[in-house]
């Protein structure tokens, strides 16, 4: 099974509602569809979301890296030669983890598919199903609240909060959240690096004084601020979760080594896709510091691919895989089933997915 060509087109699928947090507002995800084609017919498949505000990558920069860079290095390449493979395409160019993950994760499903197994069992097998958090978009506290209210209605028991925005409304919006939930859900904060050290370490001493049973706070500060993320941790008893802050291995090592937070957030658009992600996975379980998987703004595809991680390694305990419970359509069949809060993972080779019915609407 030998790499014979790599097309790029673009996928955009709405979302059921605007997506906001202290970066951005979005109402669809606008995403690049890589397809990876082999001599014996096999189709790998692939997807990148361009956060330019996170990754800095854009649909243009995807485009160009994948077509003009990364393409010329890999066609004729058999896809068993995995290691071959990953070495031209990290060293195609600098950055670009976005384009990069894509490639990456076509490049798994079409090796998963040669050895006619699922991925998650050739990544180690740990577990066939997840449980997913849901995102509570940064709105008013009154919205929020009925956010929340109509997600644990569809079963979801864990919410993951956006705040950041404005810190001095955040306390509410946490407190009408919990009044209005009870005590039964778990309540995850991400402030998107909105706050300073100072301010975050008093919020959370302020929700931690109050009881409002907060499970962690993602990334309170500037993901380069390594020394405040840091502060944060030593000051505050609720747990810190590094996603900003950690792109490459290099990156959670220096987090681990330093104590610079509790828990990693790994996303295989920061780290270019699962090879590296398995790389940070390694180094948490020597250092002994638990992981959560998350995604960007993707499709059931992307998603799949790093669920497919999740369900593989035993130091990942926690998944923030909502994507496919923020769209409006899926043009996806096979793979992974996302029903709300619970993730089974599926028997067939590979990733599991092919376009479904519907996916032509969605393509350009």
């Amino acid at each position: 099974m030998k790499i014979t060509d790599i097309q790029v087109k673009r996928l955009r699928i709405p979302l059921k509602k605007p997506f906001k947090t202290a970066l951005r507002t979005v109402e669809a995800v606008d995403d690049i569809l890589i397809t990876i084609h082999t001599d014996t017919g096999d189709v790998g498949y692939g997807e990148a979301p361009p956060t330019a505000v996170i990754t800095g990558d854009t649909r243009e920069s995807i485009e160009s890296a994948v077509m003009g860079f990364i393409r010329p290095r890999l066609l004729g390449l058999p896809v068993v030669e995995l290691e071959t493979i990953m070495a031209r395409l990290h060293t195609a160019l600098v950055g670009n983890t976005s384009a990069k993950a894509a490639i990456d994760m076509a490049v798994y499903d079409l090796f998963a598919r040669y050895h006619q197994a699922p991925l998650f069992r050739l990544l180690g097998g740990a577990r066939q199903t997840l449980t997913t958090d849901l995102t509570i978009s940064v709105n008013d506290p009154a919205e929020m609240a009925e956010d929340a209210r109509q997600a644990v209605l569809l079963g979801y028991d864990t919410l993951k909060i956006k705040v950041g925005k404005d810190p001095r409304q955040d306390l509410e919006r946490i407190k009408a959240l919990r009044q209005a939930l009870g005590d039964g859900v778990t309540l995850r904060l991400d402030a998107n690096q909105g706050w300073t050290p100072r301010e975050a370490v008093k919020l959370i001493r302020q929700m931690e004084e109050v009881g409002l049973g907060i499970e962690l706070v993602e990334q309170p500060v500037k993901a380069g601020d390594l020394e405040g993320l840091k502060y944060v941790t030593q000051q505050v008893e609720t747990l810190i979760l590094a996603d900003e802050s950690v792109f490459s291995p290099r990156d959670a090592l220096r987090i681990m080594q330093e104590r610079a937070a509790d828990l990693i957030n790994i996303k295989l658009m920061k780290t270019g896709g699962i090879y590296q992600a398995l790389k940070i996975c390694a180094l948490a379980e020597i250092y002994g510091m638990e992981c959560m998987v998350g995604c960007m703004l993707e499709s059931r595809l992307s998603v799949a691919a790093a669920a497919h991680l999740a369900a593989g390694r035993n130091i990942i305990t926690r998944c923030d895989l909502d994507g496919p419970g923020l769209c409006a359509a899926d043009p996806w069949q096979g793979g992974p089933a996302f029903e709300n809060a619970a993730i089974t993972m599926s028997k067939e080779a590979g990733l599991g997915i092919v376009p479904g019915p519907v996916f032509d609407q969605y393509i350009s």
